[in-house]
């Protein structure tokens, strides 16, 4: 029988085909007292981000707001980094981004943020790398891929010993409570320069070409990408979108 545990867990991923194209979320929730559900989704036309926001918006839509602990895993840097770092920023400022523009998905967030505050027990965000072998993260992305191509799997309700996380609840290894962030001083070669001038972004080959462009602007910022993943991150911390840049 399975061990009462005090935590809820949850394991949340989205996709998208085309980004945008068609996507879909899935979530896999296992209770305190190891009942799982499994849930799902699809949408016409959505981009890889929302159908991320969207699993962990169904995710706690689902778990009664008194529950207990919540632990959700995620392999987003975009949403786990946006609700342990960004949210409260863009909140204060009024769903602007430090550029003044904006904030991308800005309903999905307002409703994640509300959700957030009706949980009264603690919640932690917790990043798992994709494609590794976590039973969790890989059926809530096998179920976010079956909606975005239009299939509708089998969503399983019922103990754990019967789900595909029976002998792997949690990862065995270890996971960061939110993805490394880069040290404040860029070391290695450049992958690009980003600046933002007037709301507006631009890449650069070279650090001259991006001087050129805020030397003497108020407001302009800069920074030196290292790969492109890297980039995209900086994009979306600036509140911009890296697939439409």
């Amino acid at each position: 029988m399975q061990r009462q545990r005090d935590e809820t867990i949850a394991y949340t991923d989205g996709a998208a085909k085309g980004n945008p194209g068609p996507g879909g979320w899935g979530v896999v929730i296992v209770a305190p007292d190891g009942n799982v559900t499994e849930l799902g989704g699809g949408a016409a036309h959505t981009t890889n981000n929302q159908m991320e926001l969207t699993a962990a918006i169904e995710a706690l839509r689902h778990i009664p707001s008194a529950v207990g602990p919540i632990v959700i895993y995620t392999d987003s840097t975009y949403l786990i980094r946006g609700i342990t770092e960004w949210l409260s920023r863009w909140r204060r400022r009024g769903w602007k981004t430090t550029a003044g523009t904006a904030v991308l998905n800005r309903e999905y967030w307002e409703e994640l943020d509300r959700l957030l505050s009706t949980h009264t027990g603690p919640v932690a965000w917790r990043h798992v790398p994709g494609h590794a072998g976590i039973a969790g993260n890989e059926r809530a992305d096998a179920i976010a891929n079956a909606f975005a191509v239009g299939r509708r799997p089998h969503l399983y309700r019922g103990p754990l010993e019967g789900s595909v996380l029976a002998g792997q609840l949690e990862p065995s290894t270890p996971v960061r409570e939110r993805p490394e962030r880069a040290s404040k001083k860029r070391t290695g070669a450049a992958y690009s320069y980003l600046s933002v001038v007037d709301g507006k972004p631009m890449r650069h080959a070279t650090w001259a070409e991006c001087e050129r462009r805020v030397k003497g602007r108020s407001g302009a910022r800069f920074k030196k990408a290292l790969s492109a993943s890297d980039e995209a991150a900086i994009l979306r911390e600036w509140g911009f979108d890296p697939n439409h840049f």
